[in-house]
């Protein structure tokens, strides 16, 4: 007979996961944690973070919790007590601050709190005039023991004195109590607490980035659309240079951006070169696209012999400088079919069963002046040869490398490769374009990309803002950064289609003010917003031909001076310049949203709050007005007029766009015309 017995497996038994003893106190469901730290969670110099765990224990006495912050070289920098923010739920939350880039780490230390538990039975105990003795003896055994932890000599005193007190049967019991109770008391304890039964959690990763990579203002251009013309004998375009662009620069910082970030600068190809909005052939003098890279004049590593020489390059890099400007490039990983890396290297593209090399594709469209590399074939030679091509770039300047299509590459690759530039050049930044599905786009940041373009683009709505601004802030912070750009290259929505003007004013005040990272493409101060037909792009699109811009035209539309306005309020308000602490307040109007970023005292390197309110129209077409319900402990304040007395002035909001000076409750009423001020973007001073 045939036995019907399985074969026996010959992979090996899977490995239980080691023993990991439970605390005395239990600390668990900490965040921010990735994949249990497999990856470290992103931080950036200067931000404060929150750091959340459950923490809990048998029976009823009291227990608290810490959060210890630490350095790179493995030592405690800093501790934080953590406050239960769900009582019944045993939450508890702190914020933590590093103040150095690097591989930090965090704990948390959940313990048993003796005066806590104290504190508690004795203030129901005595006023219920039970054990009324006892409970003081207790008191007075608790203070003694905390008054032997190492603390300052006046902290000492106060628990002297709150000793002494307790021991006084002169006096009645609940003045003796009250000594030991009382707010003196509580803040040396909370400062020095005494702690029982102190029960670590793991450390956790934590990577901490300069601040650039959470803050910043991009402007993107093509480099030889910058002094481009027209040749007057000849009508032919010519093209602009590393030059011409360098003249460029002054507007560009004028204007307050940070970052300037460059298209691709390579040899462009010939076969297959595209012409005139995405056309399949070119005319003669159509310079094609950037991103179809290579030629028998170079490869990724070499400049397009019309933009100039690396001399060029190094003399734009030097000018930016100068102005106060770090350069990005953008990196492009493909080849046109005239690219040395394909006939060199042709293992490394797609063959099909024709013997043809595949291009690229995304169903519907097509990309036939491209090939994608293919990275299963020779993922070695493909690594090292993309690392030498981006380290040629950074010797040459660039701080920066906004990534195209990183979604379509192997996740592995992407690891390995930052991973080396951040143990290289650790300052390098490297943002991801990925408009794709969630997952991928969170683990390309949680794997090391430093900022992430996001899904802005097409939120428009009061509830989609609104959620979105909230995701960012709080479900996705630690695994990436986000970056919002009203329009780019490749996208024209229908809402900066259609909106004229006041959207591309709603959308710059919306990215300037929602997120730390934001920016633009070259001719937004224009208002280009003319769509190619059953496209989301722009008609003549600068892909593939050249710009000739009339930038006298764009201070007349008045973009230019509402961006300029947008950075200079950005750099006077630490609190734009942070992604964590934002808060939406409820509107009357459905096209109405009203946001708020803060920046705590305790978390400010100056010890200074700031606070502000930002309130934007959604609809380019008409007016709105409506109520704002302010909620104050967001913004930190406190109403202090009874609800009868009306909407009581509670604070002064100056209005950083349009100049006035408001005195606001916690319900104003406000009224914006999207063709005169759009928005207003307050800083509050509580009264």
């Amino acid at each position: 007979m045939t036995s019907t017995q399985p074969a026996q497996s010959t992979s090996p038994r899977p490995v239980p996961a080691p023993f990991a003893p439970i605390g005395r106190i239990p600390v668990v469901e900490v965040s921010p944690v990735i994949e249990d730290g497999r990856w470290p969670a992103k931080g950036t110099v200067g931000e404060a973070f929150p750091v959340r765990a459950t923490v809990f224990r048998e029976g009823h006495d009291a227990v608290a919790a810490t959060a210890v912050l630490i350095a790179p070289d493995g030592t405690d920098h800093s501790w934080s007590p953590m406050v239960d923010v769900a009582p019944g739920l045993d939450r508890y939350e702190a914020w933590l601050c590093p103040d150095a880039p690097g591989d930090w780490g965090f704990r948390i230390e959940g313990w048993s709190d003796p005066y806590g538990t104290w504190l508690h039975d004795a203030t129901v105990k005595v006023a219920a005039g039970v054990d009324v003795e006892l409970m003081l003896a207790e008191g007075t055994l608790v203070l003694e023991r905390a008054a032997r932890s190492p603390m300052p000599e006046d902290a000492a005193q106060i628990l002297a004195d709150a000793v002494a007190a307790l021991r006084d049967t002169g006096r009645p019991p609940q003045a003796r109590l009250a000594a030991a109770t009382g707010e003196e008391v509580r803040a040396v304890l909370a400062a020095h607490p005494l702690r029982d039964h102190v029960s670590p959690s793991a450390t956790y990763p934590l990577r901490v980035d300069r601040e650039r990579a959470l803050y910043g203002s991009w402007y993107e251009i093509f480099p030889r659309s910058e002094g481009a013309h027209r040749d007057p004998a000849t009508g032919e375009w010519v093209s602009g240079t590393l030059r011409t662009a360098t003249e460029r620069l002054p507007d560009i910082a004028d204007m307050g951006f940070d970052v300037v970030y460059l298209t691709p600068v390579h040899p462009i190809g010939t076969t297959n070169r595209k012409g005139r909005n995405n056309t399949l052939e070119a005319g003669p003098g159509d310079p094609g696209s950037p991103y179809g890279i290579g030629s028998p004049d170079g490869g990724h590593d070499a400049i397009h012999p019309d933009l100039g020489t690396f001399a060029d390059f190094d003399h734009f890099v030097a000018r930016a400088r100068e102005l106060g400007l770090e350069v990005a490039l953008d990196v492009a990983l493909q080849a046109s079919p005239d690219h040395p890396w394909v006939t060199e290297h042709p293992e490394w593209f797609t063959t099909r069963a024709d013997g043809t090399i595949a291009y690229a594709e995304n169903p519907p469209k097509k990309y036939q002046d491209i090939y994608p590399l293919n990275f299963d074939n020779d993922p070695e030679g493909i690594y090292v040869a993309i690392r030498d091509v981006l380290l040629t770039w950074v010797e040459h300047g660039v701080s920066a490398f906004r990534v195209d299509n990183p979604h379509t590459k192997p996740l592995s690759f992407w690891q390995r490769l930052l991973a080396e530039f951040r143990e290289r050049h650790p300052d390098v930044l490297f943002l991801s374009e990925a408009f794709t599905r969630p997952a991928m786009m969170r683990t390309l940041g949680a794997i090391g990309f430093h900022q992430s373009y996001t899904y802005f683009t097409w939120r428009h709505t009061k509830e989609e803002l609104g959620d979105y601004l909230l995701e960012l802030a709080r479900e996705t912070d630690a695994r990436m950064r986000p970056s919002f750009w009203p329009t780019t290259h490749d996208i024209l929505t229908p809402y900066m289609q259609q909106g004229g003007r006041a959207a591309f004013a709603i959308r710059a005040v919306l990215a300037a003010t929602g997120s730390p990272t934001w920016g633009i493409y070259a001719g937004y101060e224009l208002v280009e917003n003319v769509a190619r037909p059953g496209a989301e792009e722009q008609i003549d699109n600068e892909k593939y031909e050249y710009k000739e811009r009339d930038w006298a035209r764009a201070e007349s539309l008045g973009i230019a001076d509402l961006l300029r306005e947008l950075n200079r309020i950005r750099r006077a308000h630490p609190a734009l310049q942070r992604l964590r602490d934002v808060h939406v307040h409820p509107t009357t109007d459905d096209a109405t949203l009203c946001f708020s970023k803060r920046l705590r005292a305790e978390h400010s390197p100056t010890g200074t709050e700031d606070v502000v309110i930002v309130v934007v129209n959604l609809d380019p077409y008409a007016t709105r007005d409506g109520l704002v319900h302010l909620d104050l402990e967001a913004l930190g304040l406190t109403a202090t007029a009874a609800p009868t007395d009306g909407d009581v002035p509670l604070m002064e909001v100056h209005d950083e766009l349009g100049g006035e000076t408001y005195y606001w409750g916690s319900h104003p009423y406000v009224r914006l015309d999207p063709h005169v001020t759009c928005a207003h973007v307050l800083a509050v001073r509580p009264l």
